[in-house]
């Protein structure tokens, strides 16, 4: 490999060696205003580089599955949940359970692991709920809203019922665009609930809002049992099962990422799930948009005796 081909980057106290920064990740369309434009590598590792300080809160102590396009958006798809043996040394990993032995995940801890995977062409990190202390103890929730076609409105609205009952349940909730067709609510826990409490609770929380709501939410797997109706998904709450990480790169055209937002930008009918690209989502990260939601997350307890009235009251 030739120099033009290595790229040094200094990421904290660290430099790593990314290979091939001109390879074309996300290739553009060539048209006019509104076109999806092209990046390269070295513009995925320029981008978590920067957005480091925002997302790496979100991800440390948390086993990720790795979603990566060594050949960019054109080429396979890989979704790495084991960690290679060639990966650096100083890249932490956890061992967790699983059906049938172990996997050793990567866990990201620090800006120069952020380079390294985007060097391996990772663009997506999706990330377990809860820790490696305590993989069976989530300290997070997550509704996923996934709207049937491209319409974001559907979304703003499903994503208001729930927020005003989770507000009724005492446990508040910081939206994010997913950066792709819809949006995540995610609900900070204390962790002392196992997963089938929170699975169960989630599942509990998504029946009634469809119950409430019929015409316009669905809690059915199947696609073709929901019509024009937006699905609950409360699936990504189970064992071993992972949601996008906040401010991470999705593998769509133009680079959308996942960002988390306010209340109020949630209320903005120009809105959609890919408002933000690599370009611009560090610019939106600056803002704090989730500086309202309380550091310690919440019990479920008191929010699951409240669920069980509503859900008794409404028979």
């Amino acid at each position: 490999m030739t120099p033009d081909e290595v790229r040094p980057v200094r990421a904290g106290r660290r430099t790593v060696r990314t290979h091939r920064p001109d390879k074309v990740l996300f290739p553009g369309d060539g048209g006019g205003d509104g076109a999806a434009k092209e990046y390269t590598k070295a513009d995925l590792v320029d981008y978590y580089r920067s957005v480091a300080p925002y997302l790496l809160p979100h991800l440390r102590g948390r086993p990720l599955m790795l979603e990566r396009y060594p050949d960019g958006l054109d080429g396979p798809r890989f979704m790495q949940k084991n960690t290679p043996d060639h990966y650096p040394d100083w890249i932490e990993r956890a061992e967790v359970a699983k059906e049938h032995g172990t996997v050793t995940h990567v866990v990201c801890r620090d800006t120069a692991t952020l380079v390294y995977l985007a060097d391996q062409a990772c663009l997506t990190l999706h990330r377990w709920l809860s820790r490696t202390t305590a993989p069976e103890r989530p300290d997070r929730l997550v509704l996923d809203l996934d709207p049937p076609g491209t319409d974001f409105a559907p979304v703003r609205e499903a994503a208001g019922w729930a927020g005003a009952l989770l507000d009724r349940l005492g446990l508040p909730a910081a939206p994010m665009t997913t950066g792709s067709r819809g949006l995540h609510l995610v609900v900070p826990l204390n962790g002392r609930h196992d997963v089938e409490e929170v699975r169960a609770f989630a599942r509990d929380l998504a029946d009634l809002l469809a119950a409430e709501h019929p015409d316009r939410l669905t809690t059915a797997v199947r696609k073709d049992d929901r019509g024009d109706r937006l699905f609950l998904d409360t699936g990504r709450n189970a064992y071993a099962q992972t949601a996008v990480a906040p401010y991470t790169v999705r593998a769509r055209p133009g680079a959308p990422v996942a960002v988390p937002i306010t209340w109020d930008q949630l209320a903005d009918p120009a809105l959609d799930a890919r408002r933000w690209t690599v370009a611009d989502a560090v610019d939106q990260a600056r803002t704090a948009p989730w500086a309202d939601i309380p550091a310690r997350g919440r019990a479920l307890g008191p929010a699951r005796r409240r669920l069980d009235a509503l859900r008794d009251a409404s028979g």
